[in-house]
């Protein structure tokens, strides 16, 4: 909460609703993701078991997870919508995005470990959707999508804040040495994102632009969220991570302006290519990782499409499909 609350920060005439806001919004994501999700995941298996929904720690991990995806959305609709607007949007969202997961994860039997895909790429698409529909003249004249000096300073605690704690987010719910191995190669992943996006920054602007520096240095923790329990080598976190950040900051100089030009999206956070595209990037890695690594490593039943009889070709298409259905309920939702 503290991460992202900051971090939207950076527009000077919304650092109080950034904050506040993030607070409140969260909580109440977080309140509504627990049930959403719970109820889901009785219903999509036939609903033949329905129970009481358990609070432990894993369904407030859970809970934490659709907040994040709230928080995503509400970073493509900064500045344009007031708090009853953001509560009648959060509900409905959390409760799209628990039917999501519950398809994605139990009838796709798709493997997100951290995230890119249920919490990243919904929340991102599901915000822009949102916010392609409301008010796009009105925020795209608006003098107000600004920032200053002071504001990005502030608006850095943010950065610094998801960047140590990105690894625990993403291992959250791993357990033993796989929470190692999420956590190490996340901690890679995101330190080589950091060095991608400064070196595109240097690239483009001769020194390190402040809007490459607050987002796009993130970027190496959602490319490897899918698959930081299935990459076992160093190095191939690591470019992971420069290649996520490097392409992000070239997103946020070049593809946000132009979709804002050409359609009237307004992004005032840069979701899309802070979350959007290294969301779907973190999918199609997992998809290279599971398809070249012949389960080797890997316990029989770690890979839930194996265990159930399939194949590692069928993991790699359950990956594939559950990212289009998270794009299309996602968009259509917001």
């Amino acid at each position: 909460f503290i991460g992202f609350g900051f971090l939207m920060t950076f527009l000077k005439t919304a650092n109080w609703s950034a904050l506040c806001f993030t607070w409140v919004i969260s909580i109440w994501a977080l309140q509504w993701g627990i049930l959403s999700n719970g109820l889901w995941h009785q219903v999509i298996p036939g609903g033949k078991d329905l129970h009481k929904i358990e609070v432990t720690i894993k369904t407030l991990i859970l809970g934490d997870f659709g907040a994040a995806a709230a928080m995503i959305s509400f970073g493509a609709l900064l500045g344009k919508c007031n708090l009853q607007q953001l509560f009648f949007l959060v509900f409905w969202e959390m409760f799209f995005w628990g039917l999501n997961e519950s398809l994605g994860a139990g009838s796709f039997k798709a493997t997100d470990m951290g995230g890119s895909m249920f919490v990243h790429a919904f929340g991102a698409y599901y915000g822009l959707a949102a916010s392609y529909f409301f008010q796009p003249n009105r925020s795209a004249q608006s003098k107000n999508a600004q920032s200053n000096y002071q504001s990005n300073t502030i608006a850095l605690i943010g950065s610094i804040f998801l960047w140590m704690y990105w690894p625990a987010f993403n291992g959250a719910l791993a357990t033993g040495v796989t929470q190692q191995r999420v956590v190490i190669n996340s901690v890679l992943s995101i330190a080589g994102s950091c060095m991608g996006a400064a070196a595109v920054a240097r690239v483009l602007f001769g020194k390190l632009e402040m809007e490459i520096m607050l987002n796009a240095t993130l970027a190496g923790g959602v490319a490897i969220g899918t698959s930081s329990d299935l990459v076992v080598s160093a190095w191939v976190a690591m470019l992971v991570g420069f290649l996520g950040g490097a392409f992000s900051a070239v997103c946020f100089q070049k593809l946000g302006p132009f979709l804002a030009q050409k359609i009237n999206l307004q992004d005032t956070c840069g979701v899309n290519s802070l979350h959007g595209l290294p969301g779907i990037m973190g999918v199609l890695v997992s998809t290279v990782v599971i398809a070249t690594s012949s389960g080797s490593g890997f316990p029989d039943d770690y890979f839930p499409v194996v265990a159930d009889g399939g194949s590692l070709g069928g993991q790699v298409a359950a990956q594939i499909e559950a990212l289009l259905v998270t794009l299309g309920i996602s968009i259509a939702a917001g």
